[in-house]
């Protein structure tokens, strides 16, 4: 129930934070409650947090620019503190990393050097924390308070802490730093390179769609923009290899298609975005894929809108309101209606599309419950609103392609609870689709617990989707499972994670129950891995054994001599991660971050943000855990990982040659999560002994003492941990990265991390 409440809490922000930055257009930036940033007291100063913390993905030009001097000064900031000469930058850092630069310099710079740092305007930051995936939530809906940062010659003091740093390092790290590793996003270069290996047969087997977003899209609005491709040839071919036959995009419908006599306002370049859309569908059609869009429509429109639409005007938030599918003309949803049916007849050979009809977006009347406060819907149910809504989209698709499909998902109906009475409304060529797992009772570390989403470590289908099939069923609608087989909020910082019995036992599930088929993962998951690979062999047989589907798998990647170990190793980590304690601190816990966050001395005062910022907000990261619990739990699944890895650190000598580049990342992977979890278990530990040490009234007593001891081992350890994980970070550009929230963490966090624990070390 916590859990729920909790998710809950987190949808009303999410719609406050859409209404209240609506408000806002004529001062686009929002402050929030702007306390003042964080002070970085491991650094000798804020100028030299500044130059470390940009040094490997800002080129120093643009980093002298921004502190009023010239890139000499830099160079000798730099070097001050023992970083590497001729930082090798990103060329798509600028563009496809922008978040990771934004989140770095959010406790450093005040909004005009941000911009000035990002190369953005006013209005391309103010879209970017408003449309990037809810970024300005991400960020904590405040801008901490920064005093404007230049160039100020380092005072002895400082030179002196620089050079204990750049001991430090050379102390730490050695040579390490001077080692070019890989580029950040080489990723991108690679998935797009020619493949030649031999991929499934194309066709259409009976479980279909199964469909995903791309590892690396892009927000904004991509069918607009063709500088960075989101869905290259090869990465096709990638995913058509591990058996994905359908990819998804976002949309804004108004985009795609004019707006005729009711809403003349709507389809600027809307010939531009078709045309770019069809060359797609064309292209994924080469390698047996559809495209399918995510419709979250009608989209809300400013109030100036309605000064010319009066009679369309629905509930309002803000300074933004809902376009009313009640409307006395029905204006909106014909407009729904003869708008799909234009894009389909101009982009022939689309998937379909999907809905979600309560999402954190204000669309239409009931799309938050507060239908009736509108005068044209007060009279009717959600259940009619929604009905009809999707009734319209349904004409409208079938209208130009009665093959394409139509998904109705149910996510936010009736606040995630019983929506039979919604699925009742549904038209009857639509298909259903529910998350797999959600309302899964749990017990992890002896405390109960109901599953939401985003969940790996939890097997389903649970009660919640099987009622809803069963009903959907009955009322003679397919179905779809919308599952996370890569990677979810429980760590999103990997591209998959190798829990592959867990995969095959919920796909063995999900083909027992008769699904249709399944959204394979929301906007992180992407990734063409071997857990997309099983779900695929259960779609092309769907009585196969999870033990059978494993042992094949097993041998393809791993060759006959290392076939049990690497079953092993997968056994490991499945039945370890089995004890994630999941509940309401999903989206707050250092997850994503592991080593690369802080420790604070003192306490930072600041709450955590979603999958942003997790400070030092133990209570929150635990949720309805204990702390002491939540971290033993995330200690276990550390445990657990390190014997598998062990495991599969025996399997990799036999692989397959044409396999050494996957099952390399396998590893990382798995060395990364081992990582993560057992830092999250330290992180929680560090705080409760700092807050303990801190309530004494004598810090010399032997009590204190003992805690200062205990805050040894465990920056020591976290010490190491940042080491080890800098190697593998700066070997593979695919760790840290998730395509909503760029680079969590790149390498250099890892050092900075080291800098941070050494300066505790030495104020113990």
């Amino acid at each position: 129930m916590r859990y729920f409440l909790s998710v809950l809490l987190s949808f009303f922000i999410l719609v406050l934070f859409s209404s209240a930055f609506a408000a806002e257009t004529s001062a686009p930036l929002p402050e929030g409650s702007a306390p003042p940033a964080l002070v970085c007291d491991h650094f000798p100063s804020r100028m030299h947090a500044f130059v470390f913390r940009n040094w490997t993905v800002v080129p120093t030009e643009k980093i002298a620019a921004v502190l009023k001097t010239d890139p000499e000064k830099v160079r000798a900031v730099a070097e001050s503190m023992g970083l590497p000469s001729r930082p090798e930058i990103s060329q798509e850092m600028k563009q496809r990393g922008y978040i990771t630069i934004l989140r770095r310099n959010w406790h450093l710079l005040p909004y005009p050097q941000l911009l000035e740092l990002l190369d953005f305007s006013d209005e391309e930051l103010a879209f970017a924390l408003r449309e990037d995936d809810f970024l300005f939530v991400k960020l904590g809906m405040l801008k901490p308070r920064c005093e404007p940062l230049v160039y100020e010659e380092p005072t002895a003091t400082m030179q002196e802490q620089a050079a204990r740093i750049r001991g430090w390092l050379g102390k730490d790290f050695g040579g390490e730093l001077a080692q070019p590793g890989e580029p950040r996003f080489e990723f991108v270069r690679q998935l797009a390179a020619p493949t030649d290996r031999p991929g499934f047969p194309l066709g259409r087997p009976a479980l279909s769609p199964r469909y995903l977003y791309s590892y690396f899209a892009t927000f904004g609005d991509p069918l607009l923009d063709e500088r960075l491709e989101t869905f290259p040839n090869a990465y096709l071919a990638r995913l058509a290899q591990v058996g994905v036959d359908g990819i998804w995009l976002h949309i804004v419908l108004r985009q795609l298609a004019p707006g005729g006599e009711a809403f003349p306002e709507f389809g600027e370049n809307h010939e531009t975005r078709l045309a770019n859309l069809k060359k797609l569908v064309d292209r994924a059609a080469r390698y047996g894929l559809k495209v399918y869009l995510y419709l979250n429509e009608p989209r809300s429109m400013p109030l100036s809108f309605f000064e010319k639409h009066p009679d369309v005007r629905g509930v309002q938030e803000g300074d933004f309101a809902a376009l009313c599918t009640s409307d006395p003309e029905k204006k909106t949803l014909r407009w729904l209606e003869e708008s799909l049916a234009h894009l389909f007849k101009q982009v022939p050979g689309l998937g379909g599309v999907f809905t979600i009809s309560g999402s954190e977006n204000l669309t239409f009347c009931a799309s938050h419950g507060h239908w009736q406060s509108c005068p044209n819907c007060k009279d009717k149910t959600d259940a009619e609103l929604i009905g009809e809504l999707h009734g319209a989209i349904e004409r409208g698709v079938h209208q130009s392609d009665p093959n394409a499909k139509v998904i109705a998902w149910d996510w936010g109906w009736n606040n995630h609870g019983d929506a039979s009475a919604i699925i009742r409304q549904l038209p009857k060529n639509v298909m259903l689709m529910s998350v797999s797992e959600w309302s899964l009772p749990i017990n992890r570390g002896g405390v109960p617990s109901v599953i939401g989403e985003y969940s790996i470590s939890a097997v389903g289908p649970g009660p919640r989707a099987l009622a809803h099939w069963k009903l959907a069923k009955e009322l003679g609608l397919e179905t779809l499972a919308k599952v996370q087989l890569n990677n979810s909020w429980e760590i999103s910082s990997v591209p998959y994670l190798p829990v592959l019995n867990l995969t095959a036992r919920h796909c063995e599930n999900l083909a027992k129950v008769g699904v249709s088929g399944m959204m394979l993962g929301w906007s992180l998951g992407g990734y063409p891995s071997p857990n997309l690979e099983i779900a695929y062999r259960f779609a092309i047989d769907p009585n196969a054994d999870a033990a059978s589907v494993l042992d094949s798998l097993a041998e393809e990647r791993y060759g006959t001599g290392g076939k049990e170990h690497a079953l092993k190793a997968w056994s490991l980590f499945s039945r370890a991660f089995e004890e994630f304690p999941y509940g309401g601190g999903l989206y707050v816990a250092p997850t994503q971050l592991g080593p690369a966050n802080l420790f604070y001395g003192k306490p930072t005062g600041y709450a955590p943000s979603m999958v942003g910022f997790p400070y030092d907000a133990v209570g929150s990261w635990s949720g309805p855990y204990p702390p002491e619990i939540f971290a033993s739990q995330m200690q276990k699944i550390a445990d657990g990982w390190e014997a598998g890895i062990a495991e599969l650190s025996q399997a990799i000598p036999s692989a397959p040659e044409q396999r050494r580049a996957e099952v390399r990342i396998e590893r990382h992977c798995a060395e990364t999560g081992a990582l993560t979890f057992a830092s999250v278990a330290r992180q929680c530990r560090f705080v409760l002994l700092r807050d303990r040490l801190a309530a004494l009234p004598n810090r010399d007593s032997e009590e204190a003492r003992e805690i200062k001891r205990d805050i040894r081992v465990l920056v020591e350890a976290e010490l190491d941990a940042a080491v080890a994980l800098f190697k593998i970070a700066r070997d593979d550009s695919l760790i840290g990265y998730e395509a909503s929230n760029h680079y969590f963490f790149v390498p250099f966090d890892l050092v900075e991390k080291v800098i941070n624990c050494r300066t505790i070390l030495e104020g113990l």
